[in-house]
């Protein structure tokens, strides 16, 4: 994770970087020089603030298509002296990826580009699973000699030869590959008993079977533990031994857990509070409150975690108390936290919380930041329409497109205006999901730029299945209409 430097909304390159169908909107109205130097600047900088979830490169690469640009940007940014000293998969994994979707638009310089950077580029293998869904097998059986290369004979480069193999992500160029070179079809066998044996050295130290015995256990953070930073791995080992007092703890050990709840060491206090929480104890309100105002902010950001597993009319009445902006809570750590458990369970009667906390927060935060999402969610799950301004700033503004996704589906549940207004934008937003919301629910009168980005939507093989089918059953639907 990490924070991308965005430009504001309201600017071509801001529409871009946030994978917003405005975004195509106005590169395809904007003199076609600066649309596709914004587009380069994506391309070559990933905006995402994390490229895992967000989807971009489909949104890119019908972009470069429709406006038929060059790819000397990409070309350059690919073979920068630079590919050999930042390895991250980050840096060029967006690049790759718009050029694989290109190549399936039919772009020859798409293809060769993926050709020559798996020959000799830092990332090769992500380039090679780009291939590996369009390129023909004569090509790819070209592209053998240079990436065995790449793993010099003996023992290391064995292992490292297995591993590559193990992780592809698509597995036919190696299929191909171990017909005819039996080094590569050595590794090929041996390579899922690696993982079988990786998976068998994943044992540790487990606790006793007493109460007591987990809670102290849930103490011991031993040196193997700490993959992260230490209170992580207090917190992953609190967590684990919650699901263990599930399995151990009775009746008569509830003292015991109700003292470690109230004043335990951090592992033990940890877990004894988030197994009493998900007991539903009658104490646990009590004690997340007490934990809440507690001197080690470790334990407070611990205990608002464990609030949100809260379940149950009692946990909802005093997320209610705690929330209220008449009780003077609600601007606190407890009061953000009892509201967004109300977004995520409560009912019709909490949507004027919600709508509050969501307004709170976006004045103190903006419009982006973890918590955020179930405030989003909430509204629009508890029809709050008092929130729909709110969530059309979200849905603007936000540099996040899964939020942004959120953010529509929520203004589809509220706003009465979001059919002829925000789902026209979301038929050309780069979430898959985002568009599919928006084939569901588009207006299909009014906007001739809807029909027929419906019908293209429809007849682009790149397209979901999930998105053809909300695109056709719309066109069906409108034809009926008409």
């Amino acid at each position: 994770m990490f924070e991308p430097d965005i430009a504001p909304s309201a600017t071509l390159l801001g529409l871009l970087q946030r994978g917003r169908g405005d975004g195509t909107l106005h590169a395809l109205a904007a003199e076609r020089p600066d649309a596709l130097a914004a587009l380069d600047a994506c391309v070559i900088s990933d905006p995402r603030r994390d490229w895992q979830l967000e989807s971009r490169s489909l949104y890119y690469a019908r972009l470069y298509s429709e406006l038929e640009g060059s790819l000397d940007g990409i070309e350059a940014h690919l073979f920068h002296p630079d590919d050999g000293i930042d390895t991250d998969d980050s840096r060029t994994g967006l690049a790759l990826a718009v050029l694989g979707h290109l190549a399936a638009y039919g772009r020859r310089d798409a293809l060769d580009l993926l050709r020559r950077y798996t020959a000799c580029g830092t990332n090769w293998a992500w380039a090679l699973d780009e291939l590996a869904l369009r390129d023909d097998d004569t090509a790819l059986m070209g592209l053998a000699p240079a990436v065995l290369d790449r793993f010099p004979t003996g023992p290391q480069g064995d292992a490292a030869l297995r591993s590559a193999i193990r992780d592809a992500y698509e597995p036919r160029p190696w299929r191909l590959w171990a017909a005819a070179h039996p080094r590569i079809a050595a590794a090929s066998e041996q390579a899922p008993f690696d993982l079988w044996q990786r998976q068998l050295g994943r044992t540790g130290a487990t606790p006793g079977w007493s109460a007591a015995e987990v809670l102290a256990w849930a103490d011991r953070v031993t040196e193997g533990d700490h993959s992260g930073a230490p209170h992580d791995a207090v917190q992953r080992r609190a967590a684990a031994a919650a699901r263990c007092l599930a399995a151990v703890a009775g009746p008569d050990d509830r003292p015991l857990l109700l003292q470690a709840a109230r004043d335990g060491a951090e592992g033990a206090r940890l877990a004894a509070l988030r197994h009493l929480v998900d007991r539903e104890d009658p104490a646990a309100p009590g004690l997340i409150e007490l934990a809440a105002t507690d001197a080690d902010q470790r334990i407070v950001d611990a205990a608002l975690d464990v609030l949100g597993r809260m379940r149950g009319p009692s946990a909802a009445e005093h997320a209610r108390r705690w929330a209220d902006p008449a009780t003077g809570g609600a601007d606190s750590a407890l009061g953000e936290a009892a509201a967004q458990l109300l977004a995520c369970a409560g009912d019709e009667r909490d949507a004027p919380l919600v709508a509050d906390a969501l307004r709170r927060w976006l004045a103190v935060r903006g419009a982006d930041g973890d918590g955020l999402a179930a405030l989003v969610d909430g509204a629009g799950r508890l029809g709050a329409t008092a929130a729909v301004p709110a969530l059309r700033y979200v849905y603007a503004e936000t540099v996040s497109s899964q939020l942004r996704g959120r953010a529509a589906w929520a203004l589809s549940e509220t706003d009465p205006h979001f059919p002829a207004g925000p789902a026209v934008e979301c038929l050309w937003d780069c979430e898959e999901s985002t568009r599919e919301l928006a084939a569901r629910h588009v207006a299909t009168t009014g906007d001739a730029r809807v029909l027929e980005r419906l019908r293209r939507l429809a007849a682009d093989p790149a397209e979901e299945a999930e998105v053809h089918a909300a695109v056709r059953g719309r066109l069906t639907a409108g034809e009926r209409v008409r």
